[in-house]
């Protein structure tokens, strides 16, 4: 038991995440990483999403039938996602003004829907619930990485306005690792957001090398 938690941790930390090895939920992942705030919050939400979905899917899944399982699953994630949505917007003002579409499109992003269809749905609950918070936290880990390289190269910061968009408690994190007045624009600006995804995952599948696993090619589920 201790042996499959341990591999659903580390698939959705590592192995397997979201973004450096699936490739998935590519357009939260370029829109919202311009600095690693918005990249932690972005991650954050759907992390909350991925774990409750998962535990529900996992609860009904002997009710869900073959026919009508995608759009169950999809009102599950467009339930949990307004539920996110208006506990932001209630809480978190800030980052909800910031994030803004980028919350409710979490419904479309495959990566939820992903793991409901190759795991909630065949798992019991207890496993459900952990590989949905662990994907949704190795989501993250991808976000705020490739966000935190972006401000830092970009402006010269790390996790800029954090007690703004978080709450005064996160004010702690702000940091200037830069003189003022420098930076490479071009890196908080898309081609940035390809560029630094891109060599994270280079660097990703490098380490997995060196360490002797396997690596899976994951161009072709590529999606937002």
């Amino acid at each position: 038991m201790a042996t499959q938690y341990g591999t659903i941790v580390r698939d959705g930390l590592w192995d397997n995440n979201g973004v450096l090895s699936m490739l998935l939920g590519m357009c939260p992942t370029m829109a919202m990483t311009t600095s690693a705030t918005n990249g932690l919050g972005m991650g954050l939400a759907t992390a909350v999403v991925m774990a409750a979905s998962n535990l529900l899917v996992a609860v009904f899944r002997n009710q869900i039938t073959q026919e009508v399982r995608i759009p169950v699953y999809i009102l599950i994630i467009a339930a949990m996602v307004t539920l996110v949505d208006l506990s932001m917007n209630a809480w978190m003002h800030e980052l909800y003004k910031v994030l803004g579409l980028f919350i409710p499109l979490i419904v479309s992003n495959c990566l939820p829907l992903a793991r409901l269809e190759a795991f909630a749905a065949k798992e019991a609950v207890l496993p459900a619930l952990v590989d949905g918070i662990f994907m949704g936290l190795g989501f993250t880990f991808a976000l705020t990485a490739i966000g935190a390289v972006r401000e830092i190269v970009g402006q010269g910061t790390l996790f800029a306005d954090a007690s703004l968009l978080l709450g005064p408690a996160f004010q702690f994190m702000e940091l200037r690792l830069l003189p003022e007045h420098t930076g490479v624009l071009m890196m908080l600006l898309p081609p940035g957001g390809f560029l630094v995804t891109g060599l994270l995952v280079v660097a990703k599948r490098m380490i997995d090398v060196r360490a002797g696993k396997p690596i899976q090619m994951a161009g072709a589920h590529a999606a937002g």
